[in-house]
This record gives C-alpha cells, structure tokens and sequence, in this order.
C-alpha cells in the first residue's frame, strides 16, 4: 500500500511511556473487542474458574504479543549526518553483499539487508538525509524474507533517494511470510530525514539498502540494528 504525504511527525499515537504507531490503532481496538467477546461468555458459562483463567491469560499473551509489535519508540539520531548512512529498521543484518540493481540505480551496489522478526518494531526511517526521487510499488508473493529471491519476487516498495553529498540509494521494504500490507509514506520531490518515518511493515518483514560500491560499510553478517540509530554505512561525495 502507497500513502503519499501523510504528516510523519505526526504518527505517532498513545501514551507518555509507550507509543504505538497509528499502523496499529484499528487492530488493537479490533482485537481488544474480538477477545473479550470470547471471554466474557466463557466466565459467565464455564466453572470452575480454571479454564477461563486460561483463556484469560492466553488473551493476555496475544494482545501483548501485537501491542509490542505496534509500539513506535521515538528516536533523533545523533551522531554525524553528513555522508552517513543509518538503518531504516530495528533487526538483525542477514547479508551484505555486492549486486546490481535495475529498477533505480540501474548499477552495481552493495545491499545490506535487515530481517525484522515479529518481535522487532516495524516501523522504517529514512536511513538519510536528502531528497526523494522516486517510489514504486510493486505486488508479489510472499515467501520467507530471508531468502534471496525476496528482493526480486515478494511483494515491496522502492525507495530511491539522492544524499544531500549527491549520491544515489535505494531502501526497498519487503513483505514476507506474514507481512501482507506494506505501508510507504515517501513520496517523490518531499524531503527525507532520518528522523521521520519512510513507512511501516506489518509481521515480519525485511529491507534492503542498496549503496554505492565505493560506501565503507560499518556492519556485519548477524549484527542487530536499531532503526534510526544504527550507523550503517559512509558514502562520500562521488
């Protein structure tokens, strides 16, 4: 799904300890009237109190279980901005290797790769300073986002910024097994700022950052990221 100019700093929805991305307001509700509509009937008319506890408690477990997949922390990164590139989500890097991509770029580039779990927040930030030069949707399957072929054959969204240094990237979000609705907030000639968010991906997902083959990547295979904070690379002026 593609929204185009939503207000990113004003996303942000809940409390003063936990915010949850707006993303997930509807479902929470949802879910919240789903569950107690089952439990309610089940301690009214099933003694003794042992199963409904259960029911209860497995309630409890789902609902916590979505609740902190929906949480949305909010972060301002605060290292170096000029040339450097920040992760865009929370996760664990899964590869990092040298392909070419077509859509954009149309070169050769270095993808670093970040899996989210369902137990990662989903939501995604601009990994740089600069400006937005293009956005694509593109409908697809839905296999496992480890694999390599994600990138090419399930469903995503790509992103193509220019650095304020000039140089080219591209952050593409993908769904994968569980995720089904990928939400892009970027639209082309806007701003970007790795403070506010490119988009969302619900349950489980990955995105890859393709960056130019001369970038100095300052991660590793198995290294766990945090969007919006993570340092991911340095790519000087070209």
């Amino acid at each position: 799904m593609y929204i185009c100019g939503l207000e990113k700093r004003g996303v942000l929805r809940g409390g003063l300890i936990v915010k949850i991305h707006h993303e997930g307001t509807n479902i929470l509700i949802l879910l919240f009237i789903v569950l107690a509509a089952l439990n309610v009937p089940v301690w009214l008319f099933m003694p003794p109190y042992v199963i409904p506890a259960f029911m209860s408690a497995v309630s409890l477990v789902v609902y916590m279980f979505v609740f902190n997949f929906f949480r949305c922390p909010k972060r301002h990164y605060r290292g170096k901005r000029r040339n450097r590139v920040v992760s865009s989500v929370d996760g664990k890097v899964v590869a990092v290797e040298r392909v070419r991509e077509n859509e954009w770029l149309r070169s050769e580039a270095v993808m670093v790769s970040v899996f989210m779990s369902p137990l990662n927040v989903h939501a995604n930030w601009f990994p740089v300073d600069g400006t937005v030069d293009y956005v694509a949707h593109h409908r697809g399957r839905f296999l496992s986002a480890y694999l390599p072929k994600a990138s090419t054959d399930n469903e995503r969204s790509t992103v193509g910024i220019t650095m304020n240094n000039g140089r080219r990237l591209v952050v593409r979000q993908i769904a994968g097994a569980m995720a089904r609705r990928i939400v892009t907030y970027a639209c082309p000639g806007e701003r970007a700022d790795i403070d506010d968010h490119l988009g969302f991906i619900k349950f489980g997902s990955r995105v890859d950052i393709y960056l130019p083959v001369d970038a100095r990547i300052l991660v590793r295979i198995g290294d766990i990221t945090r969007g919006g904070l993570t340092p991911l690379a340095i790519v000087k002026p070209g």
